[in-house]
């Protein structure tokens, strides 16, 4: 077994825009100069042609590369160059140390970045091998490639196997940190994610809810550092299908900041949209109770307007977002004449300078969808996810369509591949045409927009393919009889 000696350099695990992997590592304390001065060989000069021997500060500076490249989102630079860092730790530090796996770990990350899962996961997993090797199975430098290997399993369809991942993160902060640490959220939140693609609503509530009481423990003397934590729960509850809980937590954002700050503070806007939003949307789970009531989103949205128009310091692009969220709500009542009216006003507000010019392109001269619901990921639903990576297989549904001056979907075509899964056509091709938009606008005024095109990736397996194209020429067969 290889032990790293000490070193002065340490490579950093970086925090990147995918679930955070942040662990920074301070160099150690260079040892003190020794009193005496002990004679040492000279070292042979290298034979002509030969390469320099490696050194700390190289790895540094392709380190350093990596970083700059890392932040400038230069990924596929940051790819050679971590691979680069990984070729350099093992040749200088060895291939079981704690330097090489963190620079496997950086790779990893950059890879995700790079939607190269396969491989990302593979790096992510031999990091944690070398460290279980030099440290134990519940060390606490286990948690950052946990969650980066959790992370790209997400991403490449297998939510049961982040779901394991993410709750060996968990129990590794409970054993080093304790039961109540406030930095679990961050991987339960992850964890949330990975049972509501598995369909196991049930359990992403009671992981919500174990991340909100956290939360209220961390915060018992902040009220208002609760509201970060409420606004990510609500838009949880929004995910899951909870709408009746989402507006539950908004009405106690909501009530938070009117009793800490008044009743006209723009910290107001957003919960006030967002419970306004949440009523397009019919709470299935509430056994027929909150359907959508049209004065109570209106009433909402109008006193975010009012509030955002009576505050003098508020940016211009939250007032313009502001008015945009009572327009689309009329538009989901089909209340054009007043959507229209108001979506003028926004164009014109936007029409000054590049900056707001550039917002209106963004906001305004293109279809935006308002409300959609969350499509199928696996053929055969969630129990697909359970077998095992063998056999499971991507495929597409190309949907065609256009969206009409009053933002509803228009003259649709769908398309699968494979062309077998029918099944799961059907099912985009309705949540498609249900689909609600802001109408894209042209001198501010809503035009028609053709030539939209929306692809829904799902997984299923080979035996399911198998089995469908059975039946299909079976069909096709008795139908020639």
């Amino acid at each position: 077994m290889t032990y790293s000696r000490p070193h002065r350099f340490a490579f950093l695990l970086l925090a990147v825009a995918t679930p955070a992997f942040a662990q920074n590592s301070q160099d150690d304390e260079p040892p003190a100069p020794l009193e005496q001065t002990v004679p040492v060989a000279e070292e042979e000069a290298p034979a002509p042609g030969a390469p320099l021997p490696l050194t700390e500060e190289q790895i540094l500076r392709e380190f350093d590369n990596f970083q700059r490249f890392l932040a400038d989102k230069n990924y596929d630079e940051a790819d050679v160059s971590a691979k680069r860092v990984v070729e350099m730790a093992i040749r200088f530090y060895g291939p079981q140390t704690q330097e090489t796996a963190k620079a496997l770990n950086n790779l990893a990350i950059v890879q995700h970045q790079n939607r190269q899962y396969d491989a990302a996961i593979q790096n992510f997993s031999s990091a944690i091998e070398i460290l279980e090797i030099l440290e134990d199975r519940l060390n606490d430098s286990l948690v950052n490639p946990l969650k980066g290997l959790g992370a790209a399993q997400l991403s490449q369809g297998r939510p049961d196997l982040a779901s394991r991942s993410f709750q060996r993160a968990t129990h590794i902060t409970h054993v080093n940190e304790g039961p109540h640490n406030i930095e679990q959220v961050e991987i339960l939140e992850s964890l949330a994610e990975a049972t509501v693609r598995m369909g196991e609503l049930e359990e992403a509530r009671d992981v919500l809810d174990r991340i909100h009481m956290l939360n209220v423990r961390h915060f018992k003397d902040d009220a208002l550092g609760l509201l970060p934590s409420l606004m990510r729960r609500g838009e949880w509850q929004h995910r899951a299908g909870y709408y009746n809980d989402e507006r539950a937590t908004y009405r106690r954002a909501i009530r938070i900041i009117e009793t800490t700050v008044g009743k006209n503070d723009p910290r107001l806007i957003t919960p006030l949209v967002k419970l306004g939003e949440s009523y397009y949307f019919y709470d299935a789970y509430s056994g027929g109770a909150g359907v959508t009531s049209g004065a109570t989103g209106e009433a909402h949205f109008k006193r975010a307007v009012r509030i955002a128009e009576g505050s003098k310091e508020l940016p211009w692009l939250e007032l313009a977002n502001t008015r945009l969220a009572l327009a689309d709500y009329y538009v989901f009542m089909e209340a054009h004449n007043r959507a229209r009216k108001i979506y003028l006003q926004v164009w014109n507000s936007l029409s000054g300078d590049e900056d707001r010019r550039e917002m209106r392109r963004d906001l305004l001269e293109g279809p935006i969808t308002l409300r959609e619901e969350a499509l199928p990921t696996y053929a055969g639903g969630p129990s697909s996810a359970a077998g095992g990576p063998d056999g499971l297989l991507t495929g597409t549904i190309r949907v065609d369509y256009t969206v009409s001056t009053r933002g509803r979907v228009r003259n649709i075509r769908t398309v699968a591949s494979p062309e077998e899964f029918t099944d799961m056509q059907r099912m985009v091709h309705r949540e498609v045409r249900r689909r609600m938009f802001r109408p894209m606008l042209v001198d501010g005024v809503p035009v028609e927009s053709g030539n939209q095109v929306f692809v829904h990736e799902f997984f299923y397996r080979q035996e399911q393919h198998d089995e469908l194209k059975k039946k299909r020429e079976l069909a096709e067969t008795s139908g020639k009889k």
